[in-house]
């Protein structure tokens, strides 16, 4: 696999991946993916022994900042407030099909 291409799949629930993982499957690097988790902007994240654990969660919330970074030159914590929006928007819209509203 060249450095370019980009990995889709899903991942099962309950499971975890490495820092480098989802560096590689959201075209990061490891410096920009760390330097976001240690600020906070990144949740669904863990770090045992120094170790990163990252969600599923996570991969998807990255690789959208990642996008609003690049696309939109904002600030990291612009693009995990506009994540943050984007997430709620996502689940408010999950329940209303719940409910059959939509």
């Amino acid at each position: 696999m060249s450095e370019n291409e980009v990995l889709i799949g899903t991942l099962l629930d309950e499971s975890w991946l490495t820092l480098e993982q989802v560096a590689a499957a959201c075209d990061v690097e490891v410096a920009w993916l760390q330097a976001h988790l240690e600020a906070g902007l990144i949740p669904h994240a863990e770090s045992v022994a120094g170790v990163w654990r990252l969600a599923e969660e996570t991969l998807r919330r990255a690789r959208r900042m990642h996008a609003l970074e690049r696309d939109f030159d904002a600030a990291p914590e612009l693009a995990a407030l506009v994540a943050d929006l984007l997430e709620e928007t996502d689940r408010l819209r999950a329940r209303l099909r719940c409910l059959g509203v939509e």
